[in-house]
């Protein structure tokens, strides 16, 4: 703060203002910001509510926090030092009153920005070891879960306690929020790395099994992701550990005092924190692009639909009304009844059936046999087994398909894996007491 150039902090206010508006576009073309809503269809509880909220409230109090030092830093410039030539940021105790009130709500909402972002990528790491070590746990009951309770309770706490503990000394007290929060970040980030080991023998493990190709392909996609994610946590994290570290150290600061280094370091970190929220923002609220258009050519094919009926129904209508003075009813063609035989013979003629009555005929007739359901043979589909492919078709099982379906029964795979989506969506459809969203594909 105090030895960062004014450069530094717009390099951070740029990237978190890019950030903002990359979050509105991806929610905006993700469901319309529908995901925003409190309640937010049947699976909106509060671990939902807790980890959408708790990641889009990590956002403002950076970009606050950014702008904030921005404007302060170009506000007060730059000093030249005595007998040196040099000329550096102009100190913090020379700031004006107004800018020097501004330093600690600044750094408490960036201690709250790292607070929120550990409850985040704690939930992602547990999430993740639970995806790939648990067997048929259930997320909420399992110790992943009570995990991440207590490591977010502790987040939530101890970062905006060690600012407002050491806030007599400003320089202390930003060295301690600096290298309270990339330490956990960076703890958090060494323990996602087993999983990323692990994950490719998970997928070749699913692919064994017989698990779907989309699965495989969702997951695969997901891992990749995951895998850039954690390059750019290291960019931001070991960046601002090491001016923490630098920082807390009593009397001698050989990294801070260096602007060259300090400029490089913040900037760096400014790129790995943008990127990493982004590529965690496309994970935990992932678009499906073919949906989509084929949702769009829907909504288009509906609107072409309506605009052709709303055509086609003016055309009847002015047909209707050109012809309607040379029409005639029937009743209308008939001579007045005055006792003559021929109005007599007209008038005991059957009428003409109208379209209902011959419905209700159609209807009434019992000719029309229908085929008990029990009656008609089952349609199997084809199913991936390992290498082979056991082909379906009309009727029961062959004498060969029992022994393909029995082969891997014994098999227990974690239901998540199935309709695995993003952490938040389907960590809380896994507490749902409907099975039917988790039907194995082995039947």
């Amino acid at each position: 703060m105090a030895h960062t150039s004014p450069a530094t902090y717009l390099v951070w206010s740029t990237m978190s203002v890019l950030l903002g508006a990359f979050l509105v576009y991806h929610l905006w073309s993700f469901d319309r910001f529908k995901c925003l809503k409190w309640n937010n269809g049947p699976y909106s509880g509060a671990f939902k509510r807790v980890m959408t909220y708790t990641y889009l409230l990590n956002l403002p109090c950076i970009m606050a926090y950014s702008i904030g030092f921005a404007i302060i830093k170009y506000t007060e410039g730059f000093v030249a030092v005595p007998s040196t030539g040099l000329v550096v940021p102009k100190p913090f105790t020379e700031w004006r009153e107004s800018s020097h009130n501004a330093i600690f709500p600044l750094t408490l909402l960036f201690a709250m920005s790292n607070a929120f972002e550990l409850v985040t990528h704690l939930e992602e790491l547990c999430f993740w070891h639970f995806l790939v070590n648990a067997s048929s746990e259930d997320w909420f009951r399992s110790k992943y879960f009570k995990i991440w309770v207590g490591g977010s309770v502790v987040a939530l706490i101890y970062m905006p306690l060690a600012v407002i503990l050491t806030r007599h000394e400003l320089l202390r007290c930003e060295a301690v929020a600096f290298f309270a929060g990339s330490l956990g970040s960076f703890i958090l980030t060494v323990a996602f790395l087993p999983v990323l080991f692990k994950f490719p023998s998970f997928l070749a493990n699913l692919k064994r099994e017989g698990v779907e190709t989309a699965t495989v392909i969702r997951l695969t996609k997901f891992h990749e992701l995951n895998t850039i994610r954690i390059c750019f946590r290291f960019l931001f994290n070991c960046p601002v550990l090491i001016l923490g570290i630098d920082g807390v150290r009593p009397h001698v600061h050989s990294i801070n005092e260096n602007m060259l280094w300090t400029d490089l370091l913040a900037i760096v970190a400014a790129i790995g924190c943008v990127v990493s929220s982004a590529i965690t923002l496309v994970i935990f609220f992932p678009r499906d692009i073919g949906s989509e258009i084929a949702n769009r050519e829907i909504v288009k094919e509906r609107k072409r639909q309506a605009s052709s009926d709303w055509r086609s129904s003016r055309t009847d209508q002015s047909v209707m009304s050109e012809t309607r003075p040379h029409r005639y009813s029937l009743t209308s063609s008939l001579p007045p009844h005055d006792g003559s035989p021929f109005n007599d013979r007209y008038a005991a003629r059957p009428s003409p059936i109208t379209p209902l009555q011959e419905d209700k005929a159609w209807v009434a007739q019992d000719e029309i046999a229908v085929e008990p359901m029990h009656k008609i043979a089952p349609i199997r589909p084809n199913r991936k087994r390992g290498d082979d492919v056991e082909l379906g078709g009309i009727g029961p099982l062959s004498s060969g398909n029992p022994a393909l379906h029995n082969r891997t029964s014994g098999i227990v795979i974690n239901r998540a894996v199935f309709t695995y989506t993003s952490p938040i969506d389907l960590a809380y459809a896994g507490n749902t007491t409907s099975d039917t969203r988790f039907t194995f594909a082995r039947r």
